[in-house]
């Protein structure tokens, strides 16, 4: 309490010395290059942690010279002029800081500053924009294990992959929100803190803060992945790993918050994280100079859609909200979910209807935005009074799909992120029509697992439990089981290279098992695929004439 009190005095005395000179704001100072850093891409364990760079090396991610940190000599010239440095963006090689007017501008003709843009002013009043959809709560309860839950799983195919034990273990999050009020003591989230799978939080807005004291929103994000109250709600990731960061002041609305946004992104890249959930997005702000353009929205263009692209670049799974502006003038997708690498994630009710607020696409230029739709009106969480209920937003579809990313990353763990956010948007309902209203439309997560399974290629130190022949074969095929093992049963699946299941059947699970009667199949290239408990294994097979 004493340190956190002195925290405080310091940052409060450091305002108040600078409201004696002239107008203080934070700003945004673009640098030049990387000069007098003194870090090395050779030596990336100087600056990201084992499981980050374990993450690149298992995805051929590289690393170059937007891994590096910033220079630590244009850094201390910032300081010794009077600025406080707020955040650090190594990926745009770029810093927040707060500064005088008077001194602002002399820093800004400094030949290694490229770019200067005011984010916020110090003396804001409360924003008249509403950011987040209000509730509609309904507590009724089904008794099965999921609960009310099991509508927005079971849209995605998702029970698939939970029934086969990929429920996201080992898999880490990042969630950037809003706050995350009483995650700390909501009886939803007692597995997750019991298990010791809140791995970390952080405040980019106020350093000084509880996080769990702050806005609700973050924490009804949460429970669509990691809730888990029996026979009331079960998450879409329940044995993942979270990191809670808090980017966005919801009083306000100012640029500052996409500058909190990457800082918080670049952490997580840093600690290794595997999926990023942002149910953000930011258009217009309170001051409308710091407004967005449609045009600026073509996958590129701002800071925190600059970000968004660089974490997918790094390695990492990310979904974000299309936004709720369906019904309003803007009408758009908002950044950073126009990203070229980012799963932006409209909102649909449980028959699969798009819900009106949802956000439309395209991005600006034509590219196909949303990218996918999940469950995002009257989605069952844990709502803002701390109880399970209805909410509705795609800021809870995207989190629903999120966590499925995550269950996905689980049961494919030598897949890259360009192929796993391919195998999501193929394996949705309307991919070979897509629009600008779901853009790919609402995906099947068994169906991704399966094209993930035919195209990834597993390392040849996996042990295989089983062996197929013959191969090819025309009538019948053997399958002998390596390791010895018998009881219970297995099931036996052969699919089209499409996808499509051709012949399924549960067998009695012996060291030999004969699958006959396939003469009926079609000639060519199939997978058959053996579960067994928890585990599935897949082999390419050819079909012949005779």
């Amino acid at each position: 309490m004493k340190t956190g009190f002195i925290v405080v005095f310091l940052f409060l005395f450091e305002l108040a010395s600078y409201s004696q000179t002239s107008p203080i704001n934070y700003y945004w100072l673009k640098l030049r290059d990387k000069t007098g850093t003194p870090y090395q891409v050779n030596h990336p364990e100087a600056f990201l942690s084992k499981r980050a760079i374990d993450r690149r090396n298992r995805q051929s991610i590289p690393i170059d010279q937007t891994d590096l940190p910033v220079s630590s000599v244009y850094l201390d010239s910032l300081k010794n002029r009077g600025a406080t440095v707020i955040h650090i963006s190594k990926w745009l090689n770029g810093v927040t800081v707060l500064c005088d007017t008077g001194k602002i501008r002399g820093i800004a003709k400094l030949p290694f500053i490229t770019m200067m843009e005011i984010t916020k002013p110090v003396k804001t009043v409360k924003s008249a924009i509403l950011k987040f959809n209000e509730e509609e709560l309904n507590g009724a309860i089904d008794p099965a294990r999921y609960g009310t839950s099991l509508t927005q799983l079971t849209q995605l195919n998702g029970q698939v992959l939970h029934n086969a034990g990929y429920r996201g273990k080992g898999i880490q999050i990042a969630i950037l929100d809003a706050g995350f009020w009483h995650v700390n003591d909501i009886v939803a989230f007692d597995t997750l803190r019991n298990s010791g799978r809140i791995l970390g939080t952080r405040d980019f807005v106020d350093p000084t803060s509880d996080i769990y004291q702050q806005h609700t929103h973050g924490m009804c994000v949460l429970s669509c992945m990691a809730g888990n109250q029996p026979s009331v709600l079960l998450g879409t990731a329940p044995d993942a790993s979270y990191y809670l960061f808090r980017t966005e002041d919801a009083p306000t609305e100012y640029l500052i918050e996409e500058d909190n946004w990457v800082a918080a992104a670049e952490l997580a890249d840093s600690l290794g994280v595997d999926v990023i959930n942002s149910s953000l997005g930011y258009s217009q702000f309170d001051d409308p100079m710091m407004n967005h353009f449609y045009s600026e929205l073509n996958g590129s263009k701002t800071r925190i859609t600059q970000g968004a692209n660089l974490a997918f670049q790094k390695g990492i799974l990310v979904f974000t909200s299309a936004g709720n502006e369906g019904d309003n003038a803007w009408r758009h997708i908002l950044a950073p979910s126009d990203g070229e690498n980012v799963i932006g994630v409209a909102a649909v009710d449980k028959k699969g209807i798009r819900a009106s607020f949802s956000s439309v696409g395209p991005a600006y230029g034509g590219a196909i935005k949303p990218n996918v739709a999940a469950m995002g009106s009257l989605t069952y969480l844990i709502t803002s009074a701390g109880v399970p209920g209805y909410s509705s937003g795609t800021s809870f579809s995207s989190p629903v799909l999120a966590g499925m990313g995550a269950c996905l990353l689980q049961a494919n763990p030598y897949s890259d992120v360009k192929l796993v956010k391919k195998a999501i948007e193929q394996s949705a309902n309307r991919y070979t029509y897509p629009d600008s209203l779901t853009g790919y439309g609402i995906p099947d997560f068994d169906k991704a697992d399966k094209y993930l399974k035919l195209y990834t290629l597993i390392p040849q130190i996996q042990k295989e439990s089983w062996s197929v022949f013959p191969n090819p074969f025309n009538n019948f095929i053997t399958i002998q089981n390596i390791e010895r093992i018998s009881g219970g049963t297995g099931i036996i699946t052969i699919y089209s290279l499409s996808g499509t299941c051709l012949w399924q059947s549960t067998l009695p699970v012996s060291e030999t098992i004969e699958v006959k009667n396939l003469s009926r199949l079609p000639i060519g290239v199939m997978v058959l695929s053996i579960r067994y408990g928890n585990k599935e294994e897949h082999f390419k097979i050819i079909k012949t004439s005779r």
